[in-house]
């Protein structure tokens, strides 16, 4: 179960990074940012379990960062539509 967990946490963050490289999603966009921190997050707790300490640190870094930037982006004001 394990892996499966590892395997899905990866790739919700390989499929940002993917999108992002190929131009479909932008690097400071909700979408990139939420599938950031859900995969960090899966990987951080996994590697918690685990006592995988290098990779936990990783994972959690990346997770606050990703969580930071979605914070960010969510207060930021929104431009006017000019309706």
């Amino acid at each position: 179960m394990s892996q499966l967990v590892q395997i899905v946490g990866a790739l919700l963050i390989l499929a940002g990074f993917v999108l992002a490289q190929v131009g479909v999603l932008d690097a400071r966009s909700r979408p990139y940012l939420v599938v950031n921190l859900v995969g960090s997050a899966i990987l951080t707790v996994d590697a918690w379990r685990g006592s995988q300490w290098g990779f936990f640190l990783l994972e959690l870094v990346w997770a606050v960062v990703s969580a930071w930037g979605l914070v960010q982006v969510v207060r930021a004001p929104r431009p006017a539509d000019g309706r």
